[in-house]
């Protein structure tokens, strides 16, 4: 009984792609430019922020030598 509803394999990957087109269709899409300037900005922030905590890293690793050499 329940093998009588169930649907085919084969109908049911061409209905999930079809689907899938079209709620493709339906997303709004922002335009390049946009998108372009907002990753360029990401990526500019990223950059920045490693920058800042490499120098971080750098100046508590010199500080904890240096305050080892002090009190060691």
């Amino acid at each position: 009984m329940a093998e009588a509803t169930k649907e085919k394999k084969p109908s049911r990957i061409a209905k999930f792609f079809r689907d899938y087109k079209s709620e493709l269709k339906k997303i709004t899409w922002c335009p390049f430019k946009s998108v372009k300037s907002n990753t360029v900005l990401v990526v500019g922030l990223v950059v920045a922020l490693a920058i800042v905590i490499g120098l971080l890293d750098l100046a508590f690793g010199t500080g904890f030598v240096a305050f080892g050499k002090l009190f060691g």
